[in-house]
């Protein structure tokens, strides 16, 4: 390799250093330092001269290029020549000193490459710097400083120089006047003194041996002597320090009595800084020295200056810590070394000093003294050991002090305690005790204020560091197991303990685990023995309580239940094996839960059954006994936390289902009911799920005692003695009977399905009955809740034996009381709510209710109003009615209706439009019918009111239709007649009000009176009348009015009084409403040619409201009628409904679907429309943007809606497959001519309808494949969601080629009659149908059946023709179509082997392909069909294929560069053994592994495919072997191996092929991926670090080195790396 090239890289890393990315730059000095490595000389020179070249190169430059220097020099400096390691010590040392300022970076990184060439050349470094270091002139700061480093880095290198250098140093202490140059110097001579100590220290290493300490002791005390006089009285605090450091160091270097004479002096000035300077630390340690250097030599006069060191450094070691800020640690540490030197030398007075000093109760002193104490028991063990009993007394004392701070250095005492053998004394437990209390510590309450003290302690911090002292003392002190276990499970039980469970649960688990693996003896606990302790029954309730809340208490739950599967024998010895098999997996269920995603209920449930598991385990009644008696005992534990408590409720219940003495059962439920808080909602539901659990087992038992409890004195209200005993006087009887009612609910849910219907009638329903007619909302509620408990109930029984919930309805009935007696216009309590609920529950149960109830459930907000009974009624059971008297009760209901009225009237302020009236009439509308009068008065006067409200507030702005007018008459008129006077009455004011609306929107004015409609106000006198034949004539005046006044559009009156019966509540009138209109319209139907569009109208509007199914049926019949007579006016009508079409238009369509000859006749009629009508318009999509959008054309879509909803008529199935071909050709080309068009526009609304309109010919498309019995069809259709793929443009062609793979394989006899319809539509104007089309044969040409049925030739021709079609969709699906020969009939490949590659090679050469879609079918398709084709049709054309693939594996769309590189390794089976073919593929290599990491993973694996299968023709076994194992779709690739890997083998096997590999690659330099750019750089990095010295000659190494110049300029970093990296193998 050329040197100009080394260079040329190395310069362009060193322009590079500064790059802006931190991880380049990282890579561009690690690539240096490995050229340094390898050529170290050579890179060193060109630092140097880049240096001197850029004199006024930015200093951040500089430095980085001198650190490089310094790297390379430390890792080679025994290769570096000794001309060069002059040159750059000259170097080193002019750029340090080059500025007489102090530029801090520069300097310093240029004095580390002189103290790094120190290492080694120490003499050559001496002979510069001292020449830099002369005397009498003051020196350069960093000569000084690098001295110092020197002497640190070079100790036994440095120590000989030092007696000359002091001797130089000494008189220029006096000449320095800056602070600066003294605090180099101080620095200095205490790096000398510590260098001259570690020589000292280790002689037996050093080169001079005869090296001693008094060498040094005078230079050393003169220095001392300025430095302690002079300059330790500085006013700047940076240098005072650092002089103090100076002269601890010097202390150990003086003579013993030079010392002993200054300690008098030094103490006290050293402790006089304290108060000079805030950083305390190098004071500290400046103190710690001189007392070291004292206690070694024995100075006697230390002891002189005692009193004022304690009381100085108990002032520091009370000083606040703060450990964000390290010095005041590192501090603090110093001071606490000063009280362990003090301790070998005056262990009592210290101990008596700080004993003293614990009893004043300052928390700063307090702590300091805790601080000292800790440190002594840890460091001066065998001087402590006398002074334990002491201690242990000393501490009691500030263990009681209420502050956190001091009880956290408690802690830390106890923790010191523990370890060298205090806890097992006596007094001992009371620190355990301790430890635990405060592992139950509550959170700090200010939860957003931060501690203005940064020592702040909160309860949290304490809390945790107590937990972490309890697992310390646990895990790392052996002897403390047998004071924890078991006297730790005493604190498991206590309440004011809970906080602290999850810590005591992990000691103990570690504990217990210990002393069972060793099989210990005190594992085993003797309960009678260990008083203190919980019993085993209250040890595993209060754990399987704790799991049941696995989240609180900072995660109990998890540590109970593994602390509850080690204490199993200790429980009871029958549950280890269950506890071991069952315990485990929910405690992985934790591990993988939150508290969001736990479900709580199948939790709890599970822990329930555990519980249930364990007692049938351990099989012993007394036991069990004894847990029911003792958990019922428990439960005043909970009071405060009701939530366990209601769990504990639970576990009672599960514990008396096992328990098999009937008597305690009794006792403990009489216990619990009796004692519960029934005044607690959650109480009241954990008693009553207890009491269902034990009826599980004890349902008689159970029943008998809710029986006997019922009757007892709880239920009475004088207090009796009994109540006085119990103090139940508190407890409102209403509350207790609530929790009987819920706990008859919960008996029904939870007891045996094959008991529990026989009693729910008789005991369960009879019992809660006596309190339906409760007024209490508490009651109410639990009613309701039971209610929906017994139905939850039933249905659970009722899936294994029938049942009839006889008293279902009455239920309902009761409920819609409660939510009646709800005032109408708020909502106060959460009946409704509960109601509702209970309603789902009941809705399952047989009986069903009928259609009039769910309809009234669903309306009864408005209902609850209506519904109420008759003013002058009195119901029986309803007991607040008694206590009003007749006057009240009027004016309650008046009140009532009258809110109702203006609740009304509000909403239909909001919208006073027809619109808004109609909203509001539907849902008065089904009461106008009521079989009640009371309800039909209510319903019509309400709309009386609200009619006459509508009128005074009427303003027409514009002219709108009151067009809604016709459906109120038609529902109000007949009220007319109604039997109830009163109702009679409002509907002729409804009448009178609805006209004169009319009037106003035909625009007469507001005082306009019509003489017609005011008529209508005396015929109320009439109406008085009951007799029949008066009612008719009445009506019949009043209709004479409305047909008079009724706008022409409107006026059907003949067919309302006729249809009135149709919605009658009397079945027999609807019927014979329905027949004498049927046979009207037989005789003279003919002649309403004109009507027959209002009458469908009118009937479509009826429809709405029948609910007679024969009724239905008749109004069918008579939409058929009048189809027989006028089908085209019909179908118009029907047509012309607005879209989407509702039920009942849908209903009348489907009619006519009844006679088979009408409907061939529709059906021919609709195909031969959809064919020559255009099946959309292009309208523009808005003034203000461009672009079109297709729009449907209405009548094609009414016709293709309409054929849909004929079809749906099972008796079309004859007319369906007599014209199936022609119809599914049809419907398939009108679904393609209706994807992505939208609907039209409604004439009336001006809004677009919403329907789908590809969905609708979709849909007809489904029903028509079903009515010919194409089950299998349908079939596949659906499970491949065919049907949503057709509906929409994206998924369009999808869909239909799913179409033609079902109906090729499911219905292929059919396919010929099909593809004859289909064929002329090839040539339509409508691209989309076109494409519809070719679609369909398409896909039809990659099945065999074609072949079967001879159709191949046709759809051949087809789609040849299709190739040169105008729109690129169709020659896409054109040449997709000729692909799929190779998937239909491999065996017509070779036949067609011209056409088809001719149709290949022009679909690659495409120019109209604007997403390139075409070239990329063309490839698959090629793809496909090369593995069918003979050799020879394709062996002279691989290399013109391979010549126009090849263009395509850089192009920028993902798929087809995914599709060249398929086709491309398709193409290698007919190229093996071809020269040619081989030089081809080596042509392409480089680009294939390039793309190894291409940034789509579909190209990716293309390319792993194509190695593999063209490995054998790339002509290296080596390289053959490494695809073919390296390269698997589903293994990820190391690509930086692989590619190292493969370089080293097309080095081997392809010298003569690296010159066209090397150029190939760099062409990637400039491509449009960064994976690839980054890919071509590794790849030429490894090229180079893997070529030998010979093969050189075959690169050209400038053209490399210019492009990994340009790419270290890359926008990627990741490719700046890359060319970095590969720079780095420049060597």
């Amino acid at each position: 390799m050329e040197a100009t090239d080394v260079e040329q890289v190395t310069l362009a890393l060193l322009d590079a250093a500064t790059d802006k990315d931190s991880e380049v730059q990282d890579q561009v000095r690690k690539s240096m330092l490995t050229l340094g490595k390898q050529q170290p000389d050579r890179v060193l020179a060109m630092c140097q001269d880049y240096l001197l070249k850029h004199p006024k190169l930015v200093v951040s430059h500089r430095v980085v290029i001198l650190q490089t220097i310094e790297l390379v020099v430390g890792c080679r400096i025994e290769e570096i020549s000794s001309p060069r390691i002059k040159s750059i010590i000259s170097l080193a040392s002019d750029e340090m000193t080059r500025s007489k300022e102090v530029i801090p970076d520069w300097q310093q990184a240029a004095s580390n490459i002189l103290v790094a060439v120190g290492n080694k050349h120490i003499n050559d470094i001496m002979e510069e710097i001292l020449s830099k270091f002369q005397p009498g002139l003051l020196p350069h700061f960093f000569v000084v400083q690098t001295l110092a480093n020197l002497s640190d880095s070079n100790v036994y290198g440095m120590v000989p120089f030092l007696n000359a250098i002091l001797g130089t140093l000494l008189p220029m202490l006096s000449m320095a006047k800056q602070d600066n140059m003294k605090w180099v110097f101080a620095s200095a001579l205490r790096h000398f003194s510590n260098s001259i100590l570690e020589y000292l220290a280790n002689l037996d290493k050093a080169p001079d041996p005869t090296v001693r300490k008094d060498t040094f002791s005078t230079e050393i005390f003169a220095a001392f002597d300025i430095l302690f006089n002079n300059w330790l009285q500085s006013r700047e605090s940076k240098l005072r320090l650092t002089v103090a450091e100076a002269v601890g160091s010097m202390c150990h270097l003086m003579a013993s009595d030079k010392l002993e004479e200054q300690i008098p002096k030094v103490i006290p000035a050293i402790l006089s800084l304290y108060k000079k300077n805030n950083e305390h630390y190098l004071i500290s340690k400046s103190l710690s020295l001189v007392l070291d250097a004292s206690v070694s030599m024995g100075s006697r006069v230390l002891e002189t200056q005692l009193d004022g060191l304690l009381l100085a450094l108990h002032q520091q070691v009370s000083a606040p810590l703060d450990y964000s800020n390290p010095p005041t640690v590192k501090n603090h540490n110093e001071v606490l070394r000063c009280f362990s030197l003090l301790a070998n030398s005056f262990p009592d007075r210290l101990v008596m000093f700080v004993l003293q000093k614990l009893e004043n109760s300052n928390e700063r002193n307090r702590m300091g003294s805790l601080a000292v104490l800790r440190h002594l028991i840890n460091s001066t063990t065998a001087t402590m050991e006398s002074k334990k009993l002491l201690i242990l007394a000393s501490i009691r004392q500030p263990m009681a002090d209420h502050s956190n701070k001091v009880k956290k250095r408690v802690v830390q005492v106890i923790s010191a305690m523990a370890h060298h053998g205090y806890l097992e004394l006596e007094g001992g437990e009371l620190l355990v005790r301790f430890i635990v209390q405060h592992c139950a510590l509550p959170d700090t309450y200010q939860r957003g204020q931060k501690p203005t003290d940064p020592e702040e302690v909160t309860n949290e911090a304490l809390r945790t560091m107590c937990d972490n002292t309890l697992h310390l003392l646990t895990t790392t002190v052996g002897r403390l197991a047998d004071v924890l276990w078991p006297k730790l499970l005493y604190y498991l039980t206590p309440s004011q303990f809970s906080i602290a469970t999850t810590p005591l649960c992990k000691s103990l688990i570690v504990l217990g685990n210990k002393k069972k693996n060793n099989q210990e003896p005190s594992f085993n606990i003797d309960f009678t023995q260990e008083v203190n302790l919980p019993s085993p029954q209250i040890l595993m309730l209060r754990l399987l309580v704790n799991a049941a809340f696995p989240f609180s208490s900072r995660g109990h739950g998890a540590p109970s239940l593994s602390l509850l599967q080690i204490l199993s024998i200790n429980i009871h010895p029958n549950t280890e094996i269950l506890w071991d098999i069952d315990i485990p997996p929910l405690l992985s269920m934790l591990e993988e839960s939150t508290t969001e995603s736990l479900d709580k209920k199948d939790w709890d449930e599970k822990l329930l059954k555990l519980l249930s598991k364990t007692l049938a385990t351990i099989e012993d009644d007394k036991w069990v006994g004894q847990l029911a008696a003792e958990a019922t005992r428990y439960l005043s534990t909970y009071n405060n936390a009701l939530e366990e408590k209601s769990f504990l409720y639970r576990c009672i219940g599960v514990t008396l289902q096992q328990c098999f003495n009937k008597e305690l059962v009794k006792k403990q439920l009489q216990e619990i009911l009796l004692t519960a808080r029934h005044n607690d909602a959650v109480e009241r539901e954990g008693v009553a799920i207890g009491v269902g659990l034990c009826a599980n087992s004890h349902l008689e038992g159970t029943l008998a005692k809710l029986e006997e409890f019922s009757k007892s004195d709880a239920f009475k209200k004088s207090p009796s003695i009994f109540n006085l005993l119990k103090e139940r006087n508190d407890v409102e009887v209403e509350k207790v009977k609530s929790t009987l009612i819920l706990c008859y609910g919960q008996v029904a849910l939870n007891a045996p399905p094959e008991k529990i219907l026989t009693r729910i009638d008789q005991d369960i329903l009879r019992c809660i009955s006596k309190h339906f007619n409760t007024k209490d909302l508490t009651m109410k509620l639990s009613l309701i809740q039971s209610i929906g408990l017994i139905a939850r109930a039933i249905s659970e029984c009722v899936k294994k034996q029938g049942y009839v919930f006889s008293r279902k309805q009455e239920l309902v009935t009761i409920m819609l009381d409660f939510i009646k007696a709800e005032p109408a216009d708020s909502l106060r309590t959460p009946v409704r709510h509960l109601v509702m609920t209970t309603f789902a529950d009941l809705m399952p149960l047989d009986p069903a209710l009928s259609e009039n109830d769910n309809f009234d459930l669903l309306k009864v907000c408005v209902n609850s109003v209506f519904s109420l009974p008759p003013e002058t009624h009195t119901p029986e059971k309803m007991k607040e009615e008694e206590t009003l008297d007749p006057k009240q009760r009027k004016a309650l209901y008046k009140d009532t209706l009258a809110a109702l009225q203006e609740l009304l009237k509000s909403v239909l302020a909001k919208d006073p439009t027809p619109d808004g009236l109609q909203s509001v009439f539907k849902h008065i509308e089904s009461w106008l019918s009521s079989g009640q009068d009371h309800e039909r008065e209510r319903a019509v006067t309400a709309t009386a009111h609200m009619l006459a409200f509508y009128l005074d507030n009427l303003t027409v702005k514009n002219m709108v239709t009151f067009h809604n007018l016709g459906a109120l008459l038609g529902r109000l008129s007949p009220r007319c007649s109604d039997p109830h006077p009163a109702v009679r009455m409002a509907a002729v004011d409804c009448i009178y009000s609805l006209l004169y609306i009319q009037l106003r929107y035909e625009g007469f004015s507001l005082d306009y009176k019509d003489d017609g409609v005011d008529s209508l106000l005396p015929l109320k006198d009439r109406l008085d009348n009951p007799d029949h034949s008066v009612l008719y004539k009445t009506c019949s005046d009043l209709t004479k009015v409305m047909s008079k006044r009724l706008p022409q559009e409107q006026l059907t009156t003949l067919v309302f009084m006729l249809f009135e019966g149709l919605v009658d509540s009397q079945a027999n009138c609807c019927r014979a409403s329905s027949v004498i209109i049927n046979t009207l319209l037989k005789n003279r139907g003919g002649g309403l040619q004109e009507l027959v569009p209002e009458m469908l109208e009118v009937l479509h509007v009826r429809l709405q409201n029948i609910t007679e199914e024969q009724v239905r049926v008749a109004v069918g019949q008579t939409v058929l009628i009048l189809a027989s007579q006028h089908l085209q006016v019909v179908i118009n009508a029907l047509v012309n409904q607005p879209l989407p079409y509702d039920s009942w238009t849908s209903e009348m369509w489907m009619a006519l679907g009844a006679d088979p000859i009408v409907a061939n006749q529709i059906i021919e009629m609709v195909i031969e429309k959809l064919l020559i009508m255009a099946p959309y318009v292009d309208q523009r999509e808005s003034m203000m943007r461009g672009g079109t959008k297709k729009v449907a054309t209405s009548q094609p879509l009414a016709m293709t809606c309409g054929l849909k909803e004929l079809l749906m008529n099972g008796h079309t199935q004859e007319p369906a497959v007599s014209l199936f071909p022609q119809l599914f050709s049809c419907l398939t080309v009108r679904l393609g001519a209706s994807v992505g068009v939208s609907a039209p526009k409604d004439n009336n609304t001006k809004q677009t309808a919403s329907v789908h309109v590809a969905g609708v010919a979709a849909d007809a498309l489904r029903i028509l494949l079903a009515r010919a019995q194409l089950d299998e069809v349908t079939k596949r259709l659906d499970e491949d969601n065919t049907w949503d793929a057709m509906k929409e443009a994206n998924t369009h062609i999808a869909g239909v080629t799913l179409l033609a793979r079902a109906m090729a394989k499911h219905a292929g006899p059919r396919l010929p009659s099909i593809v004859e319809c289909l064929c002329p539509s090839l040539n339509n104007i409508y691209e989309c149908q076109r494409i519809t089309v070719t679609a369909f044969f398409s896909e039809l040409l990659n099945h065999h059946v074609v072949t079967e049925l001879m159709l191949m030739d046709v759809l051949m021709n087809n789609m040849m023709e299709r190739i040169s079609d105008p729109c690129c969709t169709v020659r896409m699906l054109a040449v997709r179509g000729l692909g799929n020969i190779a998937g239909g009939s491999p065996e017509k490949v070779n036949k067609y082997a011209k056409e088809l590659l001719a149709a290949m090679s022009s679909g690659m050469e495409e120019k109209d392909d604007p997403g390139k879609l075409i070239t990329l079918e063309a490839m698959s398709g090629l793809s496909k069909v090369l593995l069918y084709l003979d050799q020879k049709n394709v062996h002279l054309l691989v290399v013109y294929i391979f010549m126009k693939i090849k263009p395509f594996l850089e192009s920028e769309n993902d798929e087809i560069r995914c599709a060249s590189i398929h086709l491309m390794g398709n193409l290698s089976k007919f190229g093996s053994g071809e020269p040619v073919f081989k030089d081809q593929i080596h042509n392409v290599l480089v680009s294939l592994l390039l793309h190894l990491v291409d940034p789509n993973p579909q190209v990716v694996k293309a390319c792993k495919y194509s190695m593999r299968v063209c490995a054998p023709v790339v002509g290296s076994e080596q390289i053959t072997t490494m695809f073919q194992n390296h390269l698997h779709d589903e293994k990820s690739l190391h690509y930086g191996e692989f590619i190292n890997d493969l370089t080293k083998y097309l080095i081997q096997d392809f010298p003569g092929m690296l010159n066209f590999y090397h150029i190939s690659v760099i062409q990637f330099f400039k491509s449009n991926w960064a994976e690839v750019r980054a890919g071509a750089a590794m790849f030429i990095g490894f090229l180079l670090g893997n070529l030998q010295e010979e093969h050189f000659s075959h690169l050209n190494m400038c053209t490399i080195t210019k492009g990994l110049v340009m790419l270290l300029q890359d926008p990627d970093p990741v490719v700046r790396m890359k060319a970095a990296e590969a720079m780095g193998r420049f060597h």
